[in-house]
């Protein structure tokens, strides 16, 4: 099988998490993206998950995820002879991305203007925290900084307690779907009008700019004044956030303002008949609040997370079960949908990993090969590159690039 990027090559320079993931979403599907790593490898490759906990650079859980269907190849930037090899790489390229600090490439001879002349049609995606010009983009990033400059952070959490953030590296995560947006804009623009451009991705921007609340928040305080405080639990309404049931947590969006929906999945109840829970605000009065959730607390009891989840989508009601990895793992649904893919490693073994993001079925995903060993493919690409054996060896020798360890 191939996939629909299968005529792409991806000259990737990412490392950690929002480039490796936006190079992944092209090598998942076809593209041939050719991870050039420095001499030590990904930091990524230093990041748990690790078996048994013991840190391992060719058993990184993180490493693996962002990195499957790429070749790797190990190459000294910093080294007289480095850029002579990477110019046969980009000769061979569709698209450049790297995520270095701004400047860096400049400072190594191998930036925008380097590219542009050798090739004037090749695009070149930078991936920064705070872009490549202006007042931070110097400033170190990470995922709770970045998440926090993106101004979403402010408002989630109880309002007497610090504010929080999502779990893991999802900001990362999501900033990288976006620059995969990027990414394809401008390899189709050099590759249907024949002009390369240099893409300057801010992870801050794409964070400022999510549609998840953020920018409906700051166009709010910019132009009214006006700022959303974080509120958690305390005016959410009727049958909103999470709530326990017998097995675990369930959570629930704003069900109380559509009293008719949350009746038919409480079953039609005779005490809420009653017409005081008909009025417009009942679903924010605190004392009717508090009378319904020792109502509702008392139906949750007796039922477990899949069982309240399986009545709500029956009634159409906003809700969500909150499954713990292993439930989310073995369930049902995504063993029917064949989410989970089984991958076989040489350091990892045979095991079970998230598969495709979204179902196109005539653009197909595929795992051809699982995430490289460090410079696993190093020889392999230079021989495509027009570098014979001998020359090879000689870059070897040199230190100009490196061969996975047998």
């Amino acid at each position: 099988m191939t996939g629909p990027l299968e005529d792409v090559k991806i000259l990737d320079l990412t490392e950690y998490i929002t480039g490796p993931y936006a190079t992944k979403m092209f090598a998942d599907y076809g593209a041939d993206v050719l991870k050039v790593e420095r001499p030590r490898g990904d930091p990524a490759r230093q990041l748990g998950p690790f078996p048994d906990d013991t840190p391992h650079p060719e058993r990184s859980g993180t490493f693996f995820y962002f990195n499957t269907n790429k070749r790797s190849i190990v190459l000294d930037l910093g080294h007289p002879r480095g850029r002579e090899v990477l110019g046969s790489l980009v000769d061979r390229a569709d698209l450049v991305v790297e995520s270095f600090r701004p400047g860096a490439l400049d400072q190594l001879g191998v930036g925008w203007d380097w590219i542009r002349e050798r090739r004037a049609d090749l695009p070149l995606v930078s991936i920064s925290n705070f872009g490549q010009d202006g007042p931070y983009r110097d400033y170190k990033g990470s995922e709770l900084v970045l998440f926090g400059f993106g101004g979403e952070m402010y408002t989630m959490g109880l309002p007497d307690r610090a504010p929080v953030k999502m779990y893991g590296t999802a900001a990362l995560v999501q900033s990288g779907a976006a620059a995969s947006v990027a990414m394809m804009a401008a390899m189709m623009a050099g590759r249907e009008q024949g002009i390369g451009q240099h893409v300057d991705f801010s992870i801050f921007d794409s964070q400022m700019g999510s549609a998840d609340r953020r920018h409906a928040n700051l166009v709010a305080w910019e132009y009214a004044g006006k700022r959303v405080l974080r509120s958690g639990a305390l005016t959410a309404g009727m049958a909103h956030g999470a709530h326990r049931c017998v097995d675990g947590w369930v959570e629930f969006t704003a069900a109380g303002q559509r009293r008719d929906r949350l009746s038919n999945m409480l079953g039609n109840p005779d005490w809420f008949e009653d017409p005081k829970w008909k009025a417009p605000a009942a679903a924010f009065d605190p004392a009717l609040v508090d009378e319904f959730n020792d109502r509702f607390s008392a139906w949750l009891a007796t039922r477990t997370k899949r069982e309240v989840f399986a009545q709500a989508r029956e009634a159409k009601v906003l809700c969500g079960p909150l499954f713990t990895v292993r439930e989310l793992f073995e369930d049902e649904h995504f063993r029917e949908r064949s989410f989970w893919e089984t991958v076989e490693h040489a350091e990892l073994g045979t095991f079970e990993m998230p598969g495709r993001p979204f179902v196109m079925s005539a653009s197909p995903w595929e795992l051809r090969r699982p995430a490289p060993l460090l410079g696993e493919h190093t020889r392999e690409v230079l021989g495509e590159a027009g570098w014979n054996n001998a020359r090879v060896e000689e870059l070897v020798v040199e230190n100009v690039v490196y061969e996975a360890k047998s």
